[in-house]
């Protein structure tokens, strides 16, 4: 693959010394107030307004394919499991590896992370997404260890207003809204979406629902804005089907082994950003907010299917203030905090099934039962310098964290009335009440030289952290009592070059990642955090207008996670072999034709190469190429019309494949050749 990109990036150059025309990309994920992508020493991607409209995504996983070196292999309905330079992540410690946000607010407190959580954003109907990859910026902490996923909604305060509906195969329909009041100075605005999805599978269905309100004051020297969301799911899950390659078997590949799976999950988020420029060199920003979210789902994957409640209830503030010290030198400093107050439930209504070991161990009731406040500050300072055509970006991010966490039921492995499971205790654990706290430190250092008016080049030595999640500390199994856990890190070396041409846009990247500390779950079902791994990888992102109406887009990676520890599994020293579910390659190509200035067609090739599904390297999925066709047409200021085809070929694929040691082989099997037919009528 390095050796593939090398004639590529040879072309990229020698046209680079033929151009002299820079496009400059504004972002707000990476420092919070609007900077050019460009004088980075650290990748943001983005997926913008008009890619949103062509693509009329029904999963985020649509729209984040289009980044390089995010790989998200989605579940049923809106589940999903994420990866951005990193294998994908599953299991015990794999959420809260990558930080999700809408409009810069975490989705989720720090300690109480999903997996899922993203479709707790709006990314239906949202500006843009931005992708910042690695731990490279001081103004994210805990979870953005592989990076920062950040779903912007539109400032609907401006907007004229719109009406879509989505119709699409196997009973998917979307209507969508949108309409805003300017009042000058002032706007209000309102931004809205319906989801009913009946699905390709027996058994399985989404309703959701989502809404934006947002308000916006300008004064004299500042601005305030205010956003609000709300969603809510109703989902009726499909999980996995087993046997090897059964994705390949239509009739497997529609059922549904776990008819009786569901999730629903309902979340609030209000937020109010104050922007004061306080004279010419001085910028202040404030942004309090407050989350209230609550989800219950069927752990279908679990031994006698129990039931989750888990919620949570915080308030939060981000602040920053910008210094220009001299035309050379800007110096940011700012405080995050958070106060949360969470509370997860498990229990079982009927007898477990199987095994007279698992019907003993897995009992009738409550499993767990707890709360947990959580506190969080962290004070962070950023340094930059100009310096000719150098820029050096200096910055360090401390966090403390403090875990409160009240057992409200018997501690010890008992069953919920206090008597003893046979076969010597149950299979949940529960820790006696108490106290964690975690402090972290994490410095920056990024350095960006501008080569010419059209290259740049950057490098970054970044840290990242990860405290362990309440879940982690406090959902204990079999014997252990108490789970003596330490934050995870990351340390990540990167260089990339970047360029912004008349006719071409790149940016290729390489970096070198080892983490240490990562959570998994040993042989003895003990939460532990003696894992090491190692994570390299090449990027590359470009858009090439190479005819006056045809263009290409390539989104690709090249990379190699593996273990770094000694475990043994099944016979089998797992140190050195690649992470399972972690594709060397991931490539999404697209090739546009604009018909006329009003039309356009995409052809899309999703390139998946094969991956191990299991840590002793036996054994693998081969991988999957899906085509897909899209177009869109304004027939005028009012009426835009645009259709979708998915899975071109109609190719038997999976979007998740893994394997284990008692259900063998399984997979979430990819829709066949599917469309989707949209409208929208603005006013």
């Amino acid at each position: 693959m390095y050796l593939a990109l090398a004639p590529l990036f040879f072309s990229i150059s020698t046209y680079a010394q033929q151009s002299t025309h820079s496009i400059e990309r504004i972002t707000t994920t990476a420092q919070r107030v609007a900077s050019n992508v460009s004088d980075l020493p650290y990748v943001v991607s983005t997926v913008d307004e008009k890619t949103l409209e062509l693509l009329s995504s029904t999963h985020i996983e649509e729209a984040l394919s289009l980044v390089a070196g995010a790989g998200v292999q989605r579940g049923n309905g809106q589940e999903y499991l994420p990866a951005l330079r990193s294998p994908v992540l599953s299991g015990a410690g794999a959420c809260g590896g990558i930080l999700a946000a809408e409009d810069g607010i975490p989705l989720r407190a720090a300690g109480f992370c999903n997996i899922n959580e993203l479709f707790e954003a709006h990314s239906e109907m949202a500006q843009s997404i931005e992708v910042l990859k690695g731990p490279g910026s001081a103004f994210y902490g805990s979870n953005a260890v592989h990076g920062v996923i950040n779903v912007i909604t539109p400032d609907t305060s401006t907007d004229a207003g719109q009406f879509g509906v989505d119709y699409g195969s196997y009973g998917y329909n979307r209507y969508k809204f949108r309409q805003g009041f300017d009042f000058g100075e002032s706007g209000i605005g309102v931004n809205a979406s319906v989801t009913r999805d009946s699905g390709y599978r027996v058994e399985e269905s989404v309703d959701q629902e989502k809404v934006n309100l947002r308000h916006r004051f300008d004064g004299k020297s500042y601005s305030l804005t205010s956003g609000l969301t709300y969603t809510d799911l109703a989902q009726e899950t499909a999980g996995y089907i087993s046997g090897f390659e059964s994705y390949k078997n239509a009739t497997l590949a529609q059922g549904n082994e776990n008819p009786e799976a569901f999730r629903n999950a309902s979340s609030f988020r209000l937020w109010s950003n104050l922007l004061w420029n306080l004279s010419e060199h001085n910028v202040f920003s404030i942004t309090p907010y407050i989350r209230d979210q609550d989800m219950t789902f069927l752990m279908h994957f679990l031994p006698g299917t129990p039931i989750e409640e888990n919620d949570q209830q915080g308030i939060g503030v981000q602040s920053l203030w910008k210094h220009s010290a001299s035309d050379s030198a800007t110096v940011n400093v700012g405080l995050d905090a958070e106060y949360t107050e969470g509370g997860l439930r498990q229990y079982q209504n009927s007898q477990t099934e199987g095994s007279a070991f698992l019907a003993e161990t897995v009992p009738i009731g409550k499993h767990y039962d707890y709360n947990v406040d959580v506190t969080l500050y962290a004070p962070f300072i950023v340094f930059e310098w100009q310096l000719n055509r150098w820029l050096i970006s200096l910055g360090m991010r401390y966090e403390y964290m403090h875990y409160n966490y009240s057992n409200n039921m018997l501690s010890g492995r008992s069953k919920e009335d206090g008597t003893a499971c046979g076969f010597g205790g149950c299979r949940y654990s529960r820790p006696p009440s108490g106290e964690n706290s975690y402090s972290n430190t994490s410095p920056k250092l990024g350095i960006f030289y501008q080569y010419s008016d059209q290259t740049q080049l950057y490098a970054n030595i970044s840290r990242g952290y990860r405290a362990p999640q309440a879940t982690e500390l406090y959902r204990l199994q079999r014997e252990q009592e108490i789970a003596d856990l330490n934050s995870e890190t990351v340390t990540n070396v990167e260089i990339g070059l970047k360029g912004q041409l008349e006719y071409l846009e790149y940016v290729l990247s390489i970096y070198h990642m080892d983490k240490n500390n990562f959570i998994f779950r040993d042989s003895d079902f003990f939460n532990v955090n003696d894992g090491e791994s190692e994570h390299r990888g090449i990027e590359l992102e470009l858009h090439y207008q190479f005819a006056k109406h045809w263009d290409l887009k390539v989104a690709a990676s090249y990379a190699k996670h593996t273990y770094s520890y000694n475990q043994i599994l099944n016979d089998i020293n797992i140190n050195g072999n690649f992470i399972d579910s972690a594709p060397k390659t991931i490539a999404n190509t697209r090739l546009g034709w604009d018909i006329s200035a009003d039309s356009r067609i995409e052809l899309q090739w999703q390139h998946v190469a094969a991956y191990f599904t299991d840590p002793e390297n036996i054994h693998r999925y081969e991988g999957h190429n899906i085509l897909s066709l899209s177009g869109i047409m304004h027939f005028s200021e009012a009426i835009v019309l645009s259709a979708r085809i998915n899975n071109l070929t109609d190719s038997n694929y999976a979007e998740r494949a893994d394997y284990t040691e008692f259900g063998g082989d399984r997979y979430f099997p990819g829709r066949p050749r599917n469309m989707m037919l949209s409208m929208t009528y603005k006013w």
